[in-house]
Formats: C-alpha cells, sequence, structure tokens
C-alpha cells in the first residue's frame, strides 16, 4: 500500500523531469537559433542541423533517465526546494558533462557549447520550479484533510514513529485520526498533536464514527500476543490492516522487507551491495584501477627500484586485513619499513618519527604513495576503490570488543579510500568517529557518494597529519 501510492507519486515526478528534459534540450535549441537569426548576440558557431540536434536529444533524454534516479531526487519526494536543489545541480551538472563527453565521439565536429550551456540553466531552474509546483497541485487534488483517515493501535514509541513516517509523506493522501491504547486512563490525551480515542475494545466504535479506512497496529514485542484479540474486535470491518513489527531497535543496515513464496522475510542486516549495484560498482572499481594503473605506470616503477636500491628487502608488503564478510586478504603495499619491523614489538600502530620506517618509506606513508599497489588488489575483487579501510585481524578481535556494531564495516568491501579519510578520520584518530563514517557511507551508498569521495581524496585524501 505505501509502497505503491509512494511509487506512483515518484513515478509522476520522474516522467515529470524526463518531459522537462526534452523540453529544456528543445528551448535551448530555440533560443540558439533565435539568437543567430536575430543577431541580438553573435555565435561563432555556424547555424546547427535541427535533425541532429532532434536525434541528439534523445540521446541526451536516455542519459538523464539512468542519471536522475542515481541522484537521490527520489528518496523524498516531497523534500522541500531548499533540500532538493543540491540533489537537483548536481544531476544537471553530472548529466551535462555526460552528454557532452558523448557528443564528442559522435561528430568530427563538436555541438554548441551555447545550447549545452542554456541546457544546464533551462533544466536546472525547470526541476527546482516543477517541484513546489507539483505538490501544490497534488495537494489540491488530493488535501491531506480529506485523505483516507488512519487508526494507529498502539501509543508506545513505535506506534509514533509510524504517525511521525506518514506525516512525513503528505503525497500518501493519508491523515491520522488517532491513536488506540489498551490503558484507559490514556484516553482523550493528545499525543505529538494527534488524540487518544479509546481503547482496544473500542476500536470497532472509532472506525464507524470517523470513516476510518486504515488500521496500522503498531504494539511493543510485548504486547504482541493481543493481536488477535485486536483483530477479533476489529471483526469484518471494511478496513486496510497493517501490523508493524516492532524490529525498528534491531534493524542495523539496509533493513528490508520482502515476499517470497507467501512468506514475509524481514532483514534486520543486509549489505546495499546486491544485484545490479553490485555489478555497477564492480564495473566502476574494475575501470577505475585499470585507468590508475595505467596513469600511474611509470611512478609506480620509479618507487619500486628505490625502494629497492634504498634498502635490502623485497619491494612490495604482503600485510594481511580483514575485508568483506569477515574474509582475510593479503593487502599490498610498497614495503616502508625495515624487514622483520614487527619481530620483537608485534602487530602495533605506527607512529610519527617511527624508528622502523626506512627514509624513503617515511616519505611513502606521508603522501600514501605506499598504497598504490592496492589498485592490484581491486582488480582482484579482493578491495573496492571506495570503501571502509581494511584493519589487521590483530587489531579487531580487541576493536569488536570495545566498539558496538565494528563488524558491520565488513558488509562491504574494504575500500583504498572512504568517507572515514577525507574526512580526517585516519591513521592513529578516534575509532569510533570512523566507524560512524564506515556505516553512513554504507547506508547512504550510491555510485554519485563514491565519485564524491573519489574527487575528495584526490585534494584532500594524499596528505594527512596522521599519515605515519
Amino acid at each position: 500500500m505505501f509502497q505503491k501510492r509512494l511509487q506512483f507519486f515518484r513515478s509522476i515526478l520522474y516522467l515529470g523531469d524526463l518531459l522537462l528534459v526534452a523540453v529544456s534540450w528543445l528551448a535551448s535549441l530555440g533560443l540558439r537559433y533565435y539568437l543567430a537569426d536575430s543577431r541580438h548576440i553573435p555565435l561563432t558557431e555556424t547555424l546547427p542541423d535541427l535533425n541532429d540536434y532532434l536525434l541528439l536529444m534523445i540521446l541526451v533524454t536516455a542519459i538523464f533517465a539512468v542519471i536522475l534516479p542515481t541522484s537521490r531526487l527520489y528518496h523524498r519526494p516531497w523534500s522541500s526546494a531548499r533540500q532538493a536543489w543540491w540533489p537537483i545541480v548536481r544531476a544537471t551538472t553530472v548529466g551535462v558533462i555526460l552528454a557532452v563527453t558523448v557528443t564528442y565521439f559522435l561528430r568530427p565536429y563538436g555541438f554548441s557549447r551555447f545550447v549545452f550551456l542554456t541546457f544546464f540553466v533551462i533544466l536546472t531552474t525547470a526541476l527546482m520550479v516543477y517541484r513546489p509546483l507539483l505538490r501544490r497541485l497534488w495537494s489540491r487534488l488530493k488535501p491531506q484533510s480529506l485523505g483516507e483517515g488512519v487508526i494507529i493501535v498502539g501509543v508506545e514509541e513505535l506506534g509514533r514513529l509510524v504517525a511521525e513516517k506518514i506525516a512525513l509523506h503528505p503525497e500518501l493522501g493519508l491523515r491520522v485520526d488517532g491513536f488506540i491504547t489498551s490503558r484507559p486512563e490514556m484516553v482523550g490525551q493528545v499525543i505529538d498533536g494527534i488524540e487518544v480515542l479509546g481503547t482496544y475494545q473500542q476500536v470497532r466504535q472509532e472506525i464507524r464514527a470517523r470513516d476510518i479506512q486504515v488500521v496500522m497496529i503498531a504494539l511493543p514485542l510485548d504486547a504482541h500476543h493481543r493481536i488477535e484479540d485486536i483483530l477479533t474486535h476489529l471483526g469484518d470491518e471494511v478496513v486496510d490492516i497493517k501490523i508493524v513489527p516492532d524490529l525498528v531497535r534491531f534493524i542495523s543496515l539496509s533493513g528490508s522487507v520482502e515476499e517470497f513464496e507467501g512468506l514475509a522475510i524481514i532483514g534486520v542486516r543486509g549489505s546495499p551491495m546486491q544485484g545490479w549495484a553490485q555489478v555497477l560498482k564492480r564495473t566502476v572499481d574494475v575501470t577505475g584501477a585499470l585507468a590508475a594503473i595505467t596513469i600511474f605506470a611509470i611512478p609506480m616503477a620509479v618507487i619500486a627500484i628505490a625502494v629497492k636500491l634504498t634498502s635490502p628487502g623485497p619491494v612490495f608488503y604482503r600485510q594481511q586485513r580483514m575485508g568483506l564478510d569477515g574474509r582475510v586478504f593479503d593487502m599490498l603495499k610498497f614495503r616502508s619499513m625495515d624487514v622483520d619491523a614487527e619481530a620483537e614489538c608485534g602487530p602495533v600502530w605506527a607512529n610519527e618519527n617511527d624508528p622502523r620506517c626506512t627514509r624513503l618509506g617515511a616519505f611513502l606513508r606521508r603522501t600514501s604513495l605506499d598504497e598504490l599497489p592496492q589498485f592490484f588488489n581491486v582488480l582482484k575483487g579482493e578491495m573496492s576503490l571506495v570503501g571502509p579501510r581494511p584493519e589487521r585481524p590483530a587489531f579487531i578481535t580487541d576493536f569488536r570488543k570495545k566498539i558496538p556494531g565494528y563488524m558491520l564495516r565488513h558488509k562491504v568491501k574494504a575500500g583504498i579510500t572512504g568517507w572515514a579519510q577525507v574526512n580526517g578520520w585516519r591513521g592513529n584518530t578516534s575509532l569510533e568517529r570512523r566507524i560512524e563514517c564506515d556505516l553512513y557511507y554504507i547506508e547512504n551508498w550510491s555510485l554519485a557518494f563514491d565519485l564524491k569521495i573519489i574527487l575528495l581524496t584526490l585534494f584532500v585524501g594524499f596528505r594527512h597529519p596522521h599519515a605515519y
């Protein structure tokens, strides 16, 4: 019920966005022709072939058909303009850059830059204006006061959460008329602006008196045995009955509810990297790793020779780290310390001015150049370009005892860089803040988020005061 209604509104919003892409393209093309004909503004490009631009409109629309859903524009479709402006600008920027890149390979000469520039401005403005207009129109067609009535059975934390979530989505066309409780002394009280209407025995009476269409049963776990009694009191009333299990406190990562062979299966913990998301991330990893190895081939060769010439021992250092699903793998690095540096002290954190580091190794660690061989770990599928940084099993045994939820970071592949690293939480810094960043990344993963982290790494990720 809820997802279907949300999907309906999101579909209208999405189709309208695609229509605006086509209209904005035609508007920018029309403006180009108008300016060329009127000579109001001198343009250096020759008059474009209209047929080519109309065919290009199909390609541009197809690009935006993929870009828009990945930009979190439809996660909260009722968002205000203040909340939606950045996803809109990000989506139009990425879409236009991709369109310009693709058109570069389509013809021996470029398409008008003026068309692309005006298209970006017109489309960004149109998407920002479209959302409040659609919300206003939707509110008039389906005013909340005339929406379907909802009664929530349960006044505890879960019941209040259900009321709060419904209020966040006016597009559902639902209105919460009140709570139902097991405690007679609470009847008549107002909780979060919603009245407690009656007890379980009065639920049928309230349904008839208030023209209720939906009953939400949201009881705490210790009251689930009362569900059968409530259903008995409801009898054969023609209402939709929904049961919300009290599992919110147990859901940690990528919680989900799915139907399988007639069974309702509730996932309280999972990985977002499944299905096409997993294929897409792996494609980006392989492409990015190959590109990085090609770009850094000569620097890596120079570093390898320098490591060999400046200190005895192998060029590469293999260190056990824990990755996806707790599996251990050998992470590659350029050797930056003396051979058998941990023979006496055992596994310990590196410190500033660590005497175990070679002179070249200290430089490599400060600039993170010792991490370059990990692109080969990415090609092997042991790591990803972006993800929580892998830790040593010897340290993890202690970390998982001290930090709740530490092992959840292993629900995705470890990364060369990550959200914690670009926010400054690397090296000998707060583990708690690092875990917060890692879990935030997993819960909010998207391809655009990965690209943002990669770009931030290029500017802030190579040097850090705690990189030693």
